[in-house]
């Protein structure tokens, strides 16, 4: 049979469009079963309370459980890698956060690449560490601090919740740009480097916002200056530290991405849903309530948040010699 020139390009051209139209049919009825979220870190902490607070909001806008999986191992790359090697179907998202980014170089040897193997989608928070000392340490200010250490090199200890920690990374990128030497102790995890801190056993720690805030309202800890780049709501007589070291900005971050090859559709609603889940003001409070504050934006804003600390810690890494074990 000849089909006419003009019938065939018609027939061409709607074919040509069958894919486009099935993937945003796709994308609307997305989700139809459950999704879960993968974080690679204990339950219980800053990182899995954005995760429940965003899957909680996105089951009731959305009209499917997002169920929160935790999958701690190997620094967080066990769950990671899991999550990155799932099928591209937005029905395996991951919570990401700065220990991705400093896994990057902190790993010499990963079966992936975060920044390559990770569709970013929305950021969720940007959470402060609290610089913090005993009470029994003499400086009383940033500055102070940075006097007393250059003044008596190595004599002031530095405690963190290990090496390559959220604590580690805070501390390290204080000492490069203040030019001091504190010795870093290294611990189990954040609660006996705390436990110590409080005994007087060190002097030095750059704490959450979480475990610190009780010990400071009630005396036991002298904060110094919180670690994002403004102050915060939740403590705001307590300068930032970049008031002293113009730039300074070490802040916990969480935020959900998915496997690459992730229908750019669903990777938009998904974000479009977070954004609108973010601004509700019981979600706000939460946040606030351990310094956390929303962190609004494209995908493209948060692949490039991604992208910029994965450089930063690199730098910082590798300027400090920071090996895990």
């Amino acid at each position: 049979m000849n089909v006419p020139r003009r019938t065939f390009l018609n027939l061409a051209a709607g074919a040509a469009t069958l894919p486009v139209v099935s993937r945003f049919a796709w994308a609307e009825n997305y989700p139809a079963h459950p999704v879960r979220v993968v974080v690679a870190l204990a339950a219980g902490g800053a990182a899995d309370i954005s995760a429940r607070l965003i899957g909680r909001g996105l089951s009731e806008r959305l009209g499917q459980e997002f169920v929160v999986e935790n999958r701690p191992g190997a620094g967080g790359n066990l769950g990671t890698e899991a999550a990155v090697r799932a099928p591209a179907d937005g029905y395996t998202l991951l919570l990401v956060g700065l220990a991705n980014a400093a896994n990057a170089t902190l790993y010499e040897k990963l079966n992936f690449d975060f920044v390559r193997d990770i569709s970013p989608i929305a950021g969720i928070s940007r959470e402060p560490n609290i610089l913090v000392v005993n009470p029994s340490f003499p400086a009383k200010t940033v500055p102070e601090l940075i006097a007393y250490a250059k003044t008596n090199p190595g004599k002031a200890n530095m405690a963190s919740a290990g090496n390559g920690s959220t604590p580690h990374l805070a501390g390290e990128l204080f000492k490069l740009m203040a030019g001091i030497d504190m010795v870093h102790v290294p611990y189990r995890g954040g609660a006996p480097a705390m436990t110590d801190l409080l005994g007087g056993q060190v002097q030095v720690l750059f704490a959450s916002m979480a475990t610190s805030i009780g010990h400071i309202k009630d005396g036991r800890l002298r904060p110094l200056g919180v670690t994002t780049a403004m102050r915060s709501e939740a403590l705001p007589d307590i300068a930032s530290v970049g008031e002293f070291l113009p730039g300074y900005e070490a802040s916990f971050w969480a935020g959900i991405g998915a496997p690459k090859n992730t229908p750019v559709e669903i990777i938009n609603k998904l974000n479009k849903e977070i954004n609108v889940v973010l601004t509700d003001p019981k979600v706000k409070a939460h946040l606030a309530d351990t310094g956390g504050m929303v962190l609004p934006g494209s995908p493209a804003d948060f692949g490039k948040l991604i992208a910029a600390e994965t450089e930063k810690w690199s730098k910082v890494i590798r300027a400090a010699n920071i090996k895990l074990g």
